[in-house]
């Protein structure tokens, strides 16, 4: 790689690499680091700050190798590339784990886990599911010039860590969108499995893409973006696009209670678009889709 994407960030997000134990680090700290307790014959392992803290304790901050790491990122900084670098150029505020991907000494990539747009939803996902013991991935983004299948590792890099920060968490969902024509090939290459489909409404209006709530839902329509969305309703174009449901289970009973069954892997020619006669002109890739976590308010 010859430059990191960081380049093109804004200035106040520069200052700010610099390696702190509870809020991200610089590779160079990372490259320092002897990867610990990764699966038997493999090279990645868990990465632990070399610096005990006052009791002793070494802080973990990431997993991977020397040639790939996920490790914590402070959350600024990753807002600040999802800004910048992000199809939707929005970040999701109920974000709570913020992870880089670095690559060959680079920070290349970004990952936010978090909740659902209403939290206390996942119950109806899976049965008996607390708040605490699920997650959502809210934002993915990777520099194009990663290597070929730097997604599946990267994100399956990303749930050995969050299963160590976060013990609670027992299951993972992030959803495909048809706009980007593999449906969900990243989650089938990680180990989530899918849970079917639905069609989500969304409004394109100058070029963006507003989620339908923005338009329905009265609580919002006070916000900026409804508040446009709606005075400007006569010129949005409506499509109803599907949204592929992918469920990555962390402990086998929960999987058990899932309320969707596993379906075979959708193909990206296994059916033509249902419902939608103005097809969009923007690819969703790594984002999060209908009624969910990342409404595009």
């Amino acid at each position: 790689m010859e430059s990191s994407p960081l380049f093109d960030l804004p200035e106040v997000c520069r200052p700010r690499l610099q390696p702190h134990a509870k809020q991200g680090l610089a590779w160079p700290r990372l490259a320092s680091m002897t990867p610990i307790g990764g699966a038997a014959g493999e090279a990645a392992g868990y990465l632990f700050d070399p610096t005990p803290d006052l009791l002793g304790n070494r802080v973990l901050l990431g997993f991977g190798d020397q040639e790939m790491a996920v490790a914590l990122l402070d959350r600024q900084i990753a807002n600040g590339i999802i800004i910048a670098k992000h199809y939707s150029h929005r970040v999701y505020s109920a974000s709570t784990e913020h992870f880089g991907v670095w690559i060959d000494r680079e920070l290349v990539g970004v990952m936010q886990y978090g909740f659902a747009m209403n939290p206390a939803s996942a119950d109806s996902v899976v049965a008996g599911t607390l708040m605490q013991q699920y997650r959502e991935l809210n934002r993915m983004w990777l520099d194009d010039r990663a290597p070929r299948n730097s997604e599946s590792k990267a994100l399956a890099y990303s749930i050995r860590l969050l299963r160590r920060l976060a013990p609670p968490v027992k299951w993972i969902q992030s959803f495909a969108d048809e706009r980007c024509g593999l449906f969900g090939t990243v989650y089938q290459a990680a180990g989530f499995t899918f849970h079917g489909e639905h069609l989500g409404t969304f409004w394109e209006l100058d070029g963006e893409f507003y989620h339908d709530s923005l338009m329905t839902n009265g609580r919002t329509a006070s916000a900026p973006r409804a508040a446009y969305l709606r005075a400007n309703a006569k010129r949005a174009i409506k499509h109803r696009l599907r949204q592929f449901r992918y469920l990555r289970f962390l402990q086998q009973r929960f999987a058990k209670a899932c309320r969707y069954p596993v379906q075979p892997f959708p193909k990206p020619a296994y059916a033509a678009r249902l419902d939608d006669e103005h097809p969009p002109r923007v690819c969703e890739d790594g984002g999060n889709p209908s009624g969910r976590s990342t409404p595009m308010e």
